[in-house]
């Protein structure tokens, strides 16, 4: 069950899309899962189709959900999201790394120091 409160300071979009990604992480959601289309999630809910694509593009750019074009919008089937995330930040701080010209032992060793 998904709501917005109108009187939150967090944009309907925001409440949207944080409602939806702990459903996916709770489990509330499987892989597969067909989403609502946006109108008529956004006529459920009261919104602007708008308000509700924003919602869905936030979700996509995050591998939350996946479009697959007329088929509609459904709960990614690949891995663990926060995994997938930190993967794709490892990859552009390894790629950062090397546009500096740092050694790749020191990279590491960042990451250690960093943690503690």
């Amino acid at each position: 069950m998904l709501s917005i409160d109108p009187h939150s300071p967090v944009p309907p979009y925001e409440q949207l899309r944080i409602q939806i990604a702990g459903q996916v992480h709770d489990g509330e959601l499987a892989p597969g899962t067909r989403l609502p289309t946006v109108r008529r999630l956004a006529g459920d809910l009261g919104l602007a189709p708008n308000t509700v694509a924003r919602c869905y593009r936030a979700l996509e750019h995050d591998e939350v959900i996946e479009t697959r074009g007329r088929h509609g919008s459904f709960i990614a089937r690949r891995g663990d999201t926060n995994q997938r995330l930190a993967q794709a930040a490892a990859r552009a701080y390894v790629e950062r790394v090397r546009e500096l010209g740092v050694d790749p032992e020191d990279g590491v060793d960042y990451v250690q120091n960093a943690f503690r």
